[in-house]
């Protein structure tokens, strides 16, 4: 199956944000990406509730929710009435991450975890059968344009080895730098959903830029699946 393509909204003009949800309506995105920063848990700010609220009354897809806060669990209900679909919450910030997961579940929404470069993915193990999706961040969080680590490929495959013991059917999803240049190989590692923020864009046309993805990377899938 091709991947899930998820455009991050981070890299869309901020002083335009309904012609950039707008225009992705009947694009190849499947799901919009919205990255929120507190500047506590990252050292940046980015969206907060009421644009997430004016982002979703013009989207077409499902809002991909990514908390990079502290303490997420005071806001799960607020962002699931803004318009959340997924939430993911950092395994970093939450000390009782059981529990947020089981929170985000109860919303209703598709309940996600998030690691850093730096976390293993062993540390899911006793949780992998709950969640929903598993974002792998192949940069740094906190700023857009950064480029990829390669290390992610080997982790992808660690964590997609995981999964399957532990009989989960997690997503797993790429946030950070990927490009065509990487996309290919985080599929064949094990990718189900890949977030594109600067490549698409900083493209002269993210519409185009989506359809070129979703056509290579399915292109690719096809040949892998016919040898």
């Amino acid at each position: 199956m091709a991947p899930l393509l998820a455009p991050s909204l981070l890299a869309a003009d901020f002083g335009n944000l309904q012609f950039e949800t707008e225009r992705l309506a009947g694009s190849a995105a499947d799901w919009l990406h919205f990255d929120v920063m507190d500047g506590r848990f990252v050292p940046n700010i980015s969206f907060g509730l009421p644009v997430l609220q004016a982002v979703h009354r013009h989207a077409k897809q499902p809002i991909d929710v990514h908390l990079m806060i502290e303490e997420p669990q005071h806001f799960l209900g607020a962002f699931r009435d803004a318009g959340a679909a997924n939430i993911t919450v950092h395994y970093e910030a939450c000390t009782h991450l059981h529990r947020v997961v089981q929170q985000i579940k109860q919303l209703g929404c598709r309940a996600g975890v998030a690691l850093n470069p730096h976390t293993p993915v062993s540390v899911l193990q006793d949780i992998a059968a709950d969640l929903d999706l598993v974002c792998v961040m192949s940069v740094n969080p906190g700023f857009g344009g950064q480029a990829f680590i390669p290390n992610t490929l080997r982790k992808v495959a660690a964590l997609k080895e995981l999964l399957v013991d532990c009989g989960s059917e997690a997503l797993i999803e790429i946030d950070g730098g990927v490009t065509l240049d990487n996309a290919g190989a985080l599929v064949e590692a094990g990718a189900d959903v890949l977030v594109a923020g600067s490549f698409v864009f900083s493209s002269p046309d993210p519409v185009a830029t989506l359809a070129n993805m979703r056509r290579q990377l399915g292109a690719a899938v096809n040949s892998a699946e016919l040898t």
